[in-house]
């Protein structure tokens, strides 16, 4: 995997660690992602904050992102200083939250409860302030891909690296959360804010420097698109007829869209509260294992993802692994559907310390086991897959245009992208609300209320079913397959050299269109 230059070899190719730590970007930003979409609806309630305006906040927040997701990529299309193109807006990116969420965490608070208008007006406030942070660090992640390689052997090994990096964001946070809410307070008290905050903006901070030595050497012009240094400016009325003209975008637009969502709501701390506390009587037990587990299951769908898509394209790979999840989650479905509260062999165990550790395992927990585990494994595999095709579809809109846009490409799948997955908390507040929790989130120490099996019926299994369904169903006609990607390099490849040379860039576009018009050397 060592470095050459697109003159050298018709080809951008990245180094291993390059491609180990730019991800680190994503798991950077997913530590504030889990901590957005888990737990500030709890912290409303702290504030003593109506839970309906808290978790609508949420979704209402991201709106706010149509506006500064497009004006950010835009911004970071017309940035070519010192310090580069991408590092400036990442570092600055997560500055702004860690100022933001002490102020929103710890400053909020401070007003009296006599002053409950001011609480109102200071959550939103340093909320919106977040939102710009997490949109110049965000944006990054899907536009700085296409400086880091083009070449559609390593692109797919993106993914993985993404999934753990993203993974290691997630996990730290969803890890550490149970084992704070067990040792120093609930997700409804101030104490656990106190602990997760900190740690979380450390760990936020940490792999923030790990990206941005990972995208150090190729946040250069001659990695920029086609023109390099001397790439022409986009005009901001040019955008919307660039992403009409950008088929394969929109597609995929819906499928980050319906794979987020899915992520979103089954993995969301309240819904699993619901599912091992309310419904099943031991969150303490299963939470944590049931998480184990289900990021086991996911190692081999990493492996499988990455063959797929070397050898099929990422397009293939995207609909095989999501329609697998589709499959398993009709057995886990079924198997909700057949809970009794009242029967111990319809209800998940798995061990109990009654008299000394035992196992109480049985077959219906088994059955849960395979086809929950078998289903998480292949939709977490490809909850992030779309990530990496952004850079198929800005590197799309270079051979198509001839234009190098990856911020606002990036932007504008991110601001589909995080809608969809803001709408998971106004969705699980607004059924929690339903049955009975108008004032907090359900915990994991809440007992089972009626209706409570439908609302974890409808948000575990068949909002995200569907979601599923819409991704496949846009998929279907997304044009980027493999072949076509080798040719689009190659094509891109051939011009950016002619450029290079003197050739002007609309001669380049011109002269060469297909591969089978290239040189021999950039057909191989």
């Amino acid at each position: 995997m060592s470095e050459q230059t697109p003159k050298a070899s018709g080809l951008n190719r990245a180094k291993l660690y390059q491609l180990v730590l730019f991800p680190f970007n994503n798991g950077a930003t997913n530590v504030y992602y889990i901590l957005t979409s888990a737990y500030i609806a709890y912290y409303g309630g702290v504030l003593g904050l109506a839970l309906v305006f808290a978790s609508t906040m949420v979704t209402v927040m991201r709106l706010f992102d149509a506006v500064t997701d497009p004006i950010i990529g835009a911004l970071i299309d017309k940035t070519n200083g010192k310090f580069g193109k991408f590092r400036p807006f990442m570092l600055t990116g997560n500055l702004i939250m860690i100022v933001s969420s002490f102020l929103l965490y710890f400053c909020t608070q401070l007003v009296p409860t006599t002053m409950m208008p001011v609480r109102y007006v200071l959550y939103v406030l340093f909320y919106a302030i977040y939102v710009i942070g997490y949109t110049f660090q965000t944006s990054v992640t899907r536009s700085g891909q296409t400086v880091l390689t083009n070449d559609p052997k390593q692109r797919p090994l993106f993914t993985v690296f993404n999934l753990v990096a993203s993974m290691v964001g997630m996990g730290a946070i969803q890890f550490l959360a149970p084992i704070l809410r067990a040792n120093v307070g609930d997700y409804t008290t101030q104490d656990f804010f106190n602990v997760m905050i900190p740690l979380a903006m450390i760990i936020s901070f940490a792999l923030t420097i790990l990206a941005m030595i990972g995208i150090w050497e190729k946040d250069r012009p001659e990695y920029f698109g086609i023109g390099g240094e001397t790439q022409q400016k986009v005009k901001v009325k040019e955008y919307i007829a660039l992403i009409k003209a950008n088929q394969p975008l929109q597609r995929l637009m819906v499928a980050g869209a319906g794979c987020k969502l899915a992520l979103a709501i089954a993995t969301n701390t309240a819904v699993l509260c619901m599912l091992y506390g309310g419904m099943m009587g031991n969150y303490d037990a299963l939470y944590l294992p049931m998480m184990i587990l289900g990021y086991v299951f996911s190692a081999p769908f990493f492996v499988l993802t990455i063959r797929t898509s070397q050898k099929h394209g990422q397009k293939a790979s995207l609909m095989r692994y999501v329609a697998v999840a589709l499959v398993m989650y009709i057995g886990v479905l079924v198997l909700l559907l057949l809970w009794n509260p009242e029967n111990p062999a319809f209800n998940l165990a798995l061990y109990s310390m009654e008299g000394g550790f035992h196992l109480t395992i049985n077959l219906y927990t088994i059955l849960f086991i395979l086809f929950f585990g078998i289903g998480y494994g292949a939709y977490y595999a490809t909850a992030d897959m779309p990530i990496p095709m952004v850079a198929d579809c800005s590197d799309y809109e270079t051979y198509r245009s001839g234009k190098y846009v990856p911020g606002i490409i990036g932007t504008l799948f991110s601001l589909v992208d995080k809608l969809v997955s803001s709408l998971s908390s106004t969705i699980v507040g607004m059924a929690a609300a339903a049955i009975g929790f108008t004032t907090t989130l359900p915990g994991g120490d809440d007992p089972f209320r009626p209706g409570m099996n439908w609302v974890v019926i409808i948000l575990f299994c068949v909002v995200p079913m569907v979601a599923w369904a819409a991704t496949l169903i846009a998929m279907k006609g997304y044009s980027l397959t493999g072949d076509k990607m080798k040719e689009i390099q190659a094509v891109n490849a051939c011009r950016h050299d002619a450029v290079a040379n003197g050739m002007k860039l609309e001669e380049a576009m011109e002269k060469w269109q297909t591969i089978d018009q290239l040189p021999e050397q950039y057909r191989a």
